[in-house]
């Protein structure tokens, strides 16, 4: 289905694959509601089916995600992409459309990895200053890579427009999508998207 014209690219994050829980759960409530849905592995995935990224998989993988919106504008024709992922895949997300803003229209970014746990003084923001892009953040309030407090903080470094939506009781991996997509996600996107 495809009602509303618009598309959004899936992916994972750096210890999964686009057959998660998480990326179907949300890919599943996003084609409901009309938007045109692709769940990609990225390069470093598809290379190796096991296994996290190593050194040089980063840039790999941001030009896999660029190829990727081109193939769904394809099917859109003049709709807006979203580009988005969890965890691993939305900080490369991120990562491009600070980059080159052009890639997409909006970003949806899954449990972003503001940290390694335990780790708060490593943050992954430098990019931040540079994201004009609409940005959705939807995050638990158990999520070791990040407080929702700190990530509140790290979002004020973004000059373009965000949301957060805050995932109660749940950690890295949204407890597998098992929270008010509608309202957490499908409602705010649509507001960016404006």
């Amino acid at each position: 289905m495809a009602g509303n014209g618009d598309g959004i690219v899936l992916t994972h994050g750096a210890g999964s694959d686009c057959n998660a829980r998480l990326l179907i759960t949300v890919a599943e409530a996003l084609s409901a509601a009309g938007y045109w849905v692709l769940r990609y592995n990225l390069p470093f995935r598809q290379k190796r089916p096991h296994g996290s990224p190593v050194r040089g998989d980063a840039e790999r993988d941001r030009a896999g995600l660029r190829e990727a919106v081109v193939t769904l504008r394809q099917t859109v024709k003049g709709g807006r992409v979203v580009l988005g992922g969890h965890s691993y895949g939305g900080r490369q997300s991120s990562m491009l459309l600070a980059e080159d803003p052009s890639v997409a229209d909006a970003l949806l970014l899954l449990s972003y990895p503001l940290h390694p746990p335990r780790k708060v003084d490593q943050l992954r923001t430098g990019h931040f200053p540079d994201l004009r892009t609409p940005s959705l953040f939807v995050h638990g309030n158990r999520d070791p890579f990040g407080s929702l407090e700190e990530l509140r903080a790290a979002i004020q470094l973004i000059p373009g427009r965000t949301q957060l939506s805050e995932v109660a009781k749940a950690g890295h991996d949204l407890a597998a999508g098992k929270f008010d997509i509608p309202e957490l996600i499908l409602k705010p996107l649509r507001e960016l998207l404006q």
